[in-house]
């Protein structure tokens, strides 16, 4: 993922679809609680994973629906423009290029439903999952659930996302070359972030709200080296300051209570991940930091259901990654459905 902070201006969304807005392209599932539907494929999640699962599975005649949350797309739906995805030379705004995913799954019969699953049941096939209190069925499902990046929870954080408030240094560092960013957390994830950030600003501030970081003792080695790298200990960021771009965050001392403004180009949260996982803790294996366990490329320990994208990669969390995710997923749920009998629509469909 990646936003638009070139000059770091604001920035004109356009005609396209926003957060408060997200788009509704393609058929949508209008059944009510208590309806029982089935589907061959039933894909939970609607970013880059999800749909472009979608378009692999309907494409191969699979019919399946997209379980997409109340807010379809995922996070590039909070993200303004997308520089590094291919096929886009001038860039694309997220929600943009979340409508066209969307578009061209729903082109070739993909049926969505924009609703949060609330519970599955994957103890028998067909497996059972409940959204918006209709009963979906499956003969096989794909998680494509995502993670979501933990932020502070400040108004003006929200406000100013895309406008120099980020998660994703490796989307946005690019836009603040010459600039100076502020980063914060004390783990592995903050010092790689700033690590990376001083590619382009000539300074990067690590916010910490404790004396000593968190991380590794040669991550922490590299930071407190590189002369590009300052810290602000026993601080947190109560506040993000700036009218249509970030100016500046608002720090307040741990031990004192003391409050501060700190002058900035731009804030980068490194304070984790969370993965949208919990529909199906009780059923898939999840590793130590929460994120689903993938066996044999892209299947999960039950058999028929399969995972892409930042659900279980906590690694890459880009746009072009999850989407070849999804990709793998839904060619392995159509062979593997094949090997159970479970016959396509037609025949032609399967063409690539």
């Amino acid at each position: 993922m990646n936003s638009d902070f070139s000059g770091l201006g604001p920035i004109d969304l356009g005609d396209a679809p926003t957060p408060d807005g997200p788009d509704r392209s393609g058929p949508v599932s209008e059944q009510g609680p208590g309806a029982r539907i089935h589907a061959k494929v039933i894909i939970v999640g609607s970013g880059p994973a999800g749909l472009t699962a979608a378009i692999y599975a309907s494409r191969a005649g699979l019919e399946p629906i997209v379980i997409g949350g109340y807010v379809p797309g995922g996070q590039l739906m909070i993200t303004t423009e997308v520089e590094n995805y291919p096929g886009f030379p001038e860039g694309i705004q997220g929600p943009e290029l979340m409508e066209l995913f969307r578009r061209q799954a729903a082109r070739f019969g993909t049926t969505f439903a924009d609703a949060d699953v609330e519970r599955v049941d994957l103890s028998a096939r067909p497996f059972r999952l409940w959204a918006a209190g209709a009963e979906y069925t499956a003969d096989a499902v794909i998680v494509a659930t995502g993670a979501s990046a933990l932020w502070l929870d400040l108004e003006n954080e929200t406000r100013l996302r895309g406008r120099g408030v980020s998660a994703c240094a490796t989307c946005d560092g690019f836009f603040f070359r010459g600039k100076e960013v502020v980063v914060v957390g004390g783990g592995d994830t903050a010092i790689e972030e700033a690590t990376f950030l001083t590619r382009f600003a000539t300074k990067v501030t690590i916010v910490h709200r404790r004396d000593q970081l968190r991380a590794s003792r040669i991550m922490q080695q590299r930071a407190l080296a590189n002369p590009r790298i300052g810290f602000r200990w026993n601080k947190q960021v109560v506040d993000v300051l700036g009218d249509d771009v970030v100016t500046g965050v608002r720090l307040r001392d741990t031990v004192t209570g003391e409050e501060t403004d700190e002058p900035t180009d731009g804030l980068f949260l490194a304070i984790g991940y969370r993965p949208n996982t919990d529909a199906f803790r009780d059923w898939l294996e999840v590793d130590e930091k929460g994120y689903l366990v993938v066996h044999d490329e892209t299947g999960s320990r039950i058999e028929g259901v399969f995972i892409a994208g930042d659900v279980h990669d906590h690694r890459y969390r880009q746009a072009v990654t999850a989407a070849g995710d999804g990709c793998r997923a839904a060619i392995d749920a159509e062979r593997w459905l094949e090997a159970q009998g479970i016959p396509e629509t037609t025949a032609a469909a399967t063409a690539r």
